[in-house]
């Protein structure tokens, strides 16, 4: 498609969609740069990332780097000579690498920028009821996820999603993006639209496990929203019989809401029931601390809660 040299930067899933659609593509993909092997399973075998895993498989160079300052690295990286670098899911580039091939470099970032800017896109999102988000390709600068955008596209957020269903869309519609965006750089003719901030923005910090805590003084709608956008990882919870219970499905139950003092109700056998600030929230899948995940109806058949 393109005589561009290209270096490739990523780690988890979501990039190598991107990276095998560049090579499907016939994009000239001559390195990639990927996080450095880390421990995993029960055994802690040092595992490595999706993206190696894939790039091993077509012939393709990986760099590792600890430290993308390391004059080694950077030197080694200089060596290949890429006219673009491609970013999808990696971490925060010194100047001295986004800076360095002559076409520059550009990003993928999974909403539609400016808006929630930040390591989680797709979580806040749906937290926060958006009805649409998208993938945006644009150009690294010095802040984060700042840069001149080239393209956009738009994804709608459906009732029923949670993070791994629009996860799932947007890693395919973001590859083919990024696909675009390579076509466009090489033929020379691209948008730079700088970032217009003409109205509040949202942001999408990273997700730590005390982020995940719900607060059931909140709106039903709030909540439900909440366990969607965290739902399967990092999964929301709340504590359960004094034990931490993930709850990963949830619905609104319509009904008034007479003056209670239980913070829960359950018929112990086939539903499970919190109180919010206007209305009750069934929970339909949970996983109880050092447990199995189930639906309630499973989860009930074998657990009294008191």
């Amino acid at each position: 498609m393109t005589n561009l040299r290209i270096i490739f930067m990523g780690t988890p899933e979501f990039a190598v969609t991107s990276l095998q659609k560049l090579v499907e593509s016939s994009c000239n993909v001559v390195a990639v740069v990927t996080a450095p092997d880390k421990p995993a399973g029960r055994g802690l075998h040092f595992t490595p990332s999706p993206v190696k895993e894939y790039a091993l498989s077509q012939g393709i160079s990986v760099l590792q780097p600890e430290k993308l300052k390391n004059p080694d690295f950077l030197a080694e990286l200089k060596s290949y000579q890429a006219d673009l670098q491609v970013v999808v899911a990696f971490r925060m580039l010194p100047e001295v690498v986004w800076n360095m091939p002559p076409k520059g470099t550009f990003n993928l970032h999974a909403s539609l920028l400016p808006q929630y800017r930040g390591a989680a896109p797709i979580n806040w999102a749906i937290i926060n009821g958006e009805t649409l988000t998208g993938a945006t390709t644009f150009f690294l600068e010095h802040e984060i996820d700042t840069g001149k955008i080239i393209f956009q596209e738009t994804e709608p957020i459906l009732p029923d999603d949670n993070v791994g269903t629009l996860y799932e869309r947007l890693m395919h519609k973001g590859a083919d993006l990024v696909v675009k965006t390579v076509a466009a750089v090489g033929g020379g003719d691209y948008p730079q639209t700088p970032q217009q901030q003409s109205q509040p923005l949202k942001t999408a910090p990273k997700i730590f496990k005390e982020t995940c805590e719900i607060n059931w003084q909140q709106p039903a709608t709030n909540v439900h929203n909440f366990v969607r956008g965290l739902s399967p990882y990092p999964a929301a919870w709340t504590t359960l019989n004094g034990k931490m219970c993930k709850i990963f499905k949830t619905a609104i139950v319509h009904q008034d809401m007479p003056p209670t003092d239980e913070t829960y109700k359950t018929d112990n056998k086939t539903y499970l029931h919190f109180k919010t600030t206007t209305g009750w929230i069934a929970i339909e899948e949970l996983q109880l601390e050092n447990k199995k995940r189930m639906t309630i109806d499973e989860f009930l058949r074998g657990y009294k809660i008191a």
